[in-house]
């Protein structure tokens, strides 16, 4: 057995050890009290930054040519499935286009609805050229849509200064382009007025 004095030096020597930022002074103090409570001090870990994946610049999109559609895809045909498809999810949004629907209702729904693969024509230009021009919206931009006409050309046009027009079940809906620069995955949480001026 050990003798008091060495069972003191050992217990301050462990001390020491275990804690190596505590002072003597402190440890002395702690040891005047006869009960000891050991504390751990962890290594503290870096935490690593996750780097974020970038998408590509605007820039690069155009050199790689992402929203290009070949000329060999570019027939009125191969689309006319997709025309199918958007008439379906229109129905299923207006709940059946029913004669007894509210006309405003429709109308604000057609708004915030996707209009990839409706058949729009246009109805009214300051550019005569445009004016007649229908066919499939395969691409809405900004301020542009590209449309494929029934003769396989590929036609883009502005919406500023254009009134489209699209008809589903009889019912007939007019998109007044200089309203609607608006890109496609913004409009479905932008609120339109549907009072307001109709010139182009």
């Amino acid at each position: 057995p050990q003798g008091s004095e060495e069972a003191k030096t050992f217990v301050h020597a462990f001390l020491k050890r275990s804690m190596p930022k505590m002072k003597d002074e402190a440890i002395q103090e702690m040891l005047t009290r006869k009960a000891v409570v050991l504390e751990h001090y962890p290594k503290k870990k870096t935490k690593q930054k996750r780097k974020k994946t970038k998408g590509f610049t605007a820039k690069q999109r155009r050199e790689l040519r992402l929203f290009e559609i070949e000329p060999e895809q570019q027939r009125y045909a191969i689309f006319l499935p997709l025309h199918e498809l958007w008439k379906q999810y229109i129905r299923d949004l207006c709940h059946g286009l029913k004669p007894d629907a509210q006309p405003h209702m429709i109308q604000g729904k057609l708004l915030k609805a996707d209009l990839h693969g409706a058949i729009v024509t246009v109805t009214k230009s300051k550019c005569p050229s445009y004016v007649g021009i229908t066919g499939i919206i395969l691409q809405e931009f900004k301020h542009v849509f590209k449309i494929i006409t029934k003769e396989d050309k590929l036609k883009v046009v502005p919406k500023l200064n254009n009134v489209f027009s699209l008809e589903l079940d009889g019912f007939i809906s007019y998109i007044y382009g200089s309203k609607f620069l608006i890109r496609a995955s913004e409009r479905s949480a932008k609120k339109f007025k549907l009072k307001g001026t109709i010139d182009l």
